[in-house]
């Protein structure tokens, strides 16, 4: 027997975006700039924009997971975009197709100083 009684106000798990306690919290992160770098080995990657480039670009791979990759650049790719990335592996080449989900500017120091894009790409 559960001793556990939901809150008969909200069926499921459906929150309350109007209570006072979670807009407090939501304004308090407000200024944060997570942008999922760190604790992940950086890698080099060559980028390829468009379904028919030919040439490819240089870009850091910084964060990946089996449907996000997160990837540095010193060039501005536009959201929607479809993207090639190829990398070196111990037994060839591994290539994924993405789809640019967001980019913009870097928030950090040396992405400022250095002129870092980071991009947010949906692997398919």
């Amino acid at each position: 027997m559960s001793h556990f009684k939901p809150n008969s106000k909200l069926p499921g798990n459906q929150v309350d975006w109007s209570d006072p306690r979670l807009e407090s919290l939501l304004r308090k992160t407000d200024s944060w700039k997570l942008d999922n770098r760190g604790g992940f080995a950086a890698q080099e990657v060559h980028i390829h924009i468009g379904w028919g480039a030919n040439t490819g670009r240089k870009a850091t791979l910084v964060w990946e997971t089996d449907q996000v990759m997160v990837l540095e650049t010193c060039f501005l790719i536009p959201p929607g975009e479809h993207v090639r990335v190829d990398r070196l592996q111990s037994d060839g080449v591994r290539t994924l197709w993405g789809v640019v989900a967001e980019g913009r500017e870097g928030f950090r120091e040396e992405d400022r100083r250095n002129g870092i894009y980071v991009h947010w790409l949906h692997v398919r």
